[in-house]
């Protein structure tokens, strides 16, 4: 076996992505965009839930609370609520294969909308929009 055979062995699990409100964070990514939670898991008054695609069983986006992450500053912990907030904390790039009817879609769920379907200069189709934790979430045309 080549090295390269035995690297195309990985695949991607999850993601991690940062949520400050459970209830928001599931109307966004299940309601508005249409995954699936796949777990919930309260502690402490914190959530931690698993969101992903039907299409793709073995693959998650899996939402965190924040303030859970070990060994932070308080100053820390402002700097990233403070990132979160103006959505230059967490990031992710979908794909759909109707890009407008998606983006017509979640525009009419009530999602904040930071770019409407746009070609950029280096030709990829896609438009943006914001969780309600403030991740920046871009769909691209398939």
């Amino acid at each position: 076996m080549t090295d390269t055979e035995a690297r195309n062995g990985i695949t991607i699990l999850a993601s991690f992505l940062p949520h400050t409100d459970r209830d928001a964070t599931v109307g966004f990514w299940q309601d508005a965009l249409g995954f699936e939670v796949r777990n919930d898991v309260g502690y402490g008054g914190m959530h931690w839930l698993t969101i992903g695609s039907a299409t793709q069983p073995d693959t998650a986006i899996v939402f965190y609370p924040p303030q859970s992450t070990p060994d932070l500053s308080d100053e820390e912990r402002a700097v990233i609520s403070g990132m979160m907030a103006r959505g230059a904390f967490g990031m992710i790039t979908l794909v759909a294969t109707d890009l407008e009817a998606e983006f017509a879609r979640i525009k009419a769920a009530g999602a904040e909308v930071v770019q409407e379907p746009t070609v950029q200069q280096w030709g990829e189709r896609d438009c943006v929009f914001r969780d309600p934790s403030g991740n920046m979430v871009r769909i691209n045309q398939a």
